[in-house]
């Protein structure tokens, strides 16, 4: 090989290699963590360890919610179990409760969170990548996982890696691009608003916190959608919604599972158009009555009654840890699951 072409092979690595090497840099300077990449690959991954014995994991199913609010490392410290976090946000988990009902071989404990705007609903925002995400699982190829292995390695070294945040893309959609009549402002949430750790839970960072400009930034994009029309499903489609919760609790129950559900914290003009929209007995009361299940409202508890959600609809990481401690204790008080949950401290 000619001696040019070697040294600008060289030459091109090197600069290939400061380039990123300072890109990396200046994010960790301005504050940026290591973040994964919610896609596919993370969620089959924590699908495929529902396996795990039922006294050594919990299942946990919903919406954006319980990513926020179940602070896995203090379940983990508490319980002395694993929690394995399959919810996906903006979307509904009937499908991957109906996934779990249609797998003969998960016969585990499962918790599932009810935000009523999603659960209640033919199509939530984000079902087609739900879908999506249960398609990957089912269908992977060891290529695949080993290619998934390869990229934690990877991404859990290197901020600049983050594909939500600083992909192209990404920071093309996060342009400041004024607001038009008509169009969903989803794009802009900020980038601190979600955080995503390798056991796929989300969390605000410190800088949106405490940045009340961020906060505002939100509960505009919540606003819209609770400003416009809500025309509620007819009696047949809600039914056929609850006809089909109540068959895939059915299944589960049949092999031995056990499933409880939870409404996690909202609060302020949110919280006031769900309690309008969904009244807890018409909702929540006939969801437990028809699953024959138990279910822990936060409302009903002193411990969890009080939280304010910076954004109106999550906890912050430290009211996380909070509400997880009183979440488990309710769980003692419900005792559930058959076999209670130990303690380990």
């Amino acid at each position: 090989m000619h001696p040019n072409i070697l040294r600008a092979g060289a030459l091109a690595l090197s600069l290939s290699l400061i380039a990123i090497l300072s890109w990396e840099f200046y994010l960790r300077h301005k504050g940026n963590k290591v973040t994964y990449d919610d896609n596919e690959a993370l969620w089959a991954d924590k699908r495929a360890m529902v396996y795990e014995p039922a006294d050594k994991a919990t299942v946990f199913i919903g919406s954006s919610r319980i990513k926020y609010d179940l602070d896995i490392p203090t379940w983990r410290t508490i319980t002395g179990k694993d929690a394995i976090q399959l919810s996906n946000v903006g979307s509904s988990p009937r499908a991957v409760l109906t996934d779990l009902a249609n797998d003969p071989n998960f016969r585990g404990n499962l918790v599932v969170d009810v935000t009523e705007g999603q659960f209640f609903t033919e199509v939530a925002f984000y079902d087609a990548s739900t879908n999506k995400k249960i398609s990957y699982y089912h269908k992977r190829t060891p290529t695949q996982r080993f290619s998934f292995q390869v990229n934690h390695a990877l991404e859990s070294q290197f901020v600049f890696l983050d594909q939500d945040n600083f992909s192209i893309n990404a920071m093309m959609d996060k342009l400041p691009v004024p607001p038009r009549d008509g169009v969903f402002p989803g794009r802009y949430f900020p980038m601190g608003f979600s955080a995503v750790t390798y056991d796929r839970q989300t969390q605000m960072t410190p800088d949106f916190v405490a940045d009340t400009n961020q906060h505002n930034a939100v509960t505009g994009i919540w606003a819209y959608g609770l400003n416009r029309p809500f025309v509620p499903l007819t009696t047949e489609k809600t039914d056929a919604i609850f006809n089909s919760v109540k068959r895939d609790v059915d299944k589960i129950k049949a092999r031995g599972g056990q499933i409880l559900f939870v409404r996690t914290p909202s609060s302020g003009p949110y919280r006031a158009a769900e309690v309008k929209r969904y009244p807890k007995t018409a909702y929540w009361d006939r969801l437990l009555a028809m699953t024959g299940c138990k279910g822990i409202y936060f409302t009903d508890y002193p411990e969890t009654s009080h939280f304010v959600c910076p954004e109106w609809s999550h906890l912050t990481p430290s009211d996380a840890i909070v509400y997880t401690k009183a979440f488990i204790q309710e769980m003692q008080g419900k005792e559930w699951p058959s076999n209670n949950i130990s303690i380990s401290q």
